[in-house]
């Protein structure tokens, strides 16, 4: 299935409709998937900031892994199981991968610990949550802006095709839930390296700006909270959504 395009005419008014039934996250900051280098392979990351964990343990929470070419176009790709690493297949040289991880229910208890099961089933919950993850890399240049991509209930995309050469450089992004633009939603700059940063909340078309963090590896991150599918299971529906990519270093 080729990307899917969103009508720029119909931008301002799926906005507001989202911004008035969403209730977005106060803070983007939670453990998250992005892609980055390991060893010279491309991998798909679980972690929080500098906290990289076994993902090739969580392969089998990945219901969905994609690659595309520069126009949008679908490649073949996979990931697979390399020691605690789950490596992505780019011989078909995507310039767009992306992966959606659903991590399930959490439960926080009276005590601060987090258990893997309904609220009903922890007594004294104090919040509870399923738990979805969603990353796009961006590998190559692209001939068109970033669409909508299946599978990605919240996504982050750069609303221009060209992505700015060095840090400190302005970005310009809009966040998508359901395809549609989403207000109000916390953008934070570098997941990585910032992961208690503060946050910019997306304006009413769903876009926000933001400066380029890193002469490098950049991995933003944006979360929204939702109604649960089964309130009787869980008190929301958390997404949270990266967007990543890499500028080139200086000649050596």
């Amino acid at each position: 299935m080729t990307m899917t395009f969103l009508p720029s005419q119909s931008l301002l008014r799926a906005a507001v409709l989202a911004s008035l039934v969403l209730a977005a996250g106060t803070a983007a900051h939670a453990h998250g998937i992005w892609f980055a280098q390991r060893s010279g392979d491309l991998a798909l990351i679980y972690g929080e900031g500098g906290e990289d964990l076994d993902a090739a343990k969580r392969l089998p929470l990945v219901t969905t892994v994609a690659g595309y070419d520069a126009a949008g176009r679908p490649l073949r790709t996979a990931l697979e199981a390399a020691g605690k690493l789950a490596l992505v297949d780019v011989r078909e040289q995507p310039a767009v991968v992306a992966a959606v991880l659903d991590n399930g229910i959490w439960t926080k208890a009276a005590d601060g610990r987090w258990f893997k099961k309904r609220k009903s089933e922890v007594p004294g919950a104090v919040t509870s949550g399923h738990n979805l993850k969603y990353a796009v890399h961006l590998r190559a240049p692209l001939e068109r802006p970033l669409a909508a991509l299946p599978a990605h209930t919240l996504q982050i995309v750069p609303v221009d095709a060209a992505l700015p050469a060095t840090l400190g450089q302005p970005l310009r992004l809009r966040v998508l839930y359901r395809g549609q633009p989403a207000a109000g939603v916390p953008v934070l700059a570098d997941l990585v390296n910032d992961p208690d940063g503060t946050p910019v909340t997306t304006a009413a078309d769903g876009t926000v700006t933001i400066a380029v963090r890193n002469q490098g590896l950049n991995v933003i991150a944006a979360k929204l909270d939702a109604p649960p599918q089964d309130p009787a299971a869980t008190d929301k529906t958390e997404h949270l959504a990266t967007l990543s990519f890499r500028l080139a270093h200086a000649p050596e």
